[in-house]
Parts: C-alpha cells; sequence; structure tokens
C-alpha cells in the first residue's frame, strides 16, 4: 500500500509489524499531532487507531474483490501525552464476511496506556 501524501504520512505514522489479525504502528507527539495545550490531540489518537485497524483488515481480505472502510469507532482517552511516541497495537477481534471489529490499544514509551479504542471495519466489494 502507498502511504505518501496520506493522513498516514502526514501525522508521522510509521508500521513497526504489518500481518494477519495484527499491526503495530508509532506516532509522534509533536506540533502535528498535539491539539493547542500541547498535549496529544485525541483526535489524533483516533486517526492512529483506525489506520491501524484499516492496514490490519486491507491484511485479511482480497483487495482485487474486496475494499474496507472505517464504520465505527470509539476511544476512551486514559493518559495525556506531551511528548514522545505512542505505539499502537490493533488485534482482530471478529472477522466475518462484511464486517471486522478490531481492538486498539495505544501506549507510550513506558507502555503506559494512552488510548484504547474499538474500530468496526465494513468489507464492501471493491467497484474499480
Amino acid at each position: 500500500m502507498r502511504y505518501e501524501n496520506t493522513l498516514i504520512d502526514n501525522l508521522g505514522m510509521k508500521f513497526v509489524e504489518v500481518g494477519k489479525g495484527k499491526v503495530i504502528a508509532t506516532m509522534p507527539v509533536d506540533e502535528r499531532t498535539k491539539q493547542p495545550f500541547g498535549y496529544l490531540h485525541g483526535g489524533a489518537s483516533v486517526a492512529l487507531a483506525e489506520t491501524v485497524a484499516s492496514v490490519g483488515a486491507a491484511e485479511l481480505i482480497d483487495l482485487e474483490k474486496e475494499i474496507c472502510f472505517g464504520l465505527e469507532i470509539n476511544a476512551n482517552h486514559i493518559r495525556a501525552k506531551k511528548d514522545g511516541l505512542v505505539t499502537a497495537i490493533a488485534e482482530v477481534v471478529h472477522q466475518g464476511k462484511s464486517t471486522m471489529v478490531w481492538e486498539i490499544k495505544i501506549v507510550d514509551e513506558e507502555e503506559k496506556l494512552i488510548c484504547t479504542s474499538r474500530c468496526t471495519m465494513a468489507v464492501v466489494p471493491n467497484k474499480r
């Protein structure tokens, strides 16, 4: 997949592991991902969570025949973060024909929980 000139690229996300049912990616806490008070923006955490779920879902489908989109996402922001790096770990908990559910934990460098999220992905026919 190409990530250049996308939200992934613009927010500095980097993939550490992309596998069948599990994805790990990092994102810096910097001027691109902070809110005006200087802390990690909750929306940036949600963008990271949906990104790892989306990439993970894409690994589990036939992209010639299907495509996936985020259908629903929720997030609980547990701890504030001012700088450094966060890591998202996404694991599939349900893989159906038309939907998938992913659980995502976002942690800091000390593995303290920053955000927990659940993302439902829709799997639809690819009409390219």
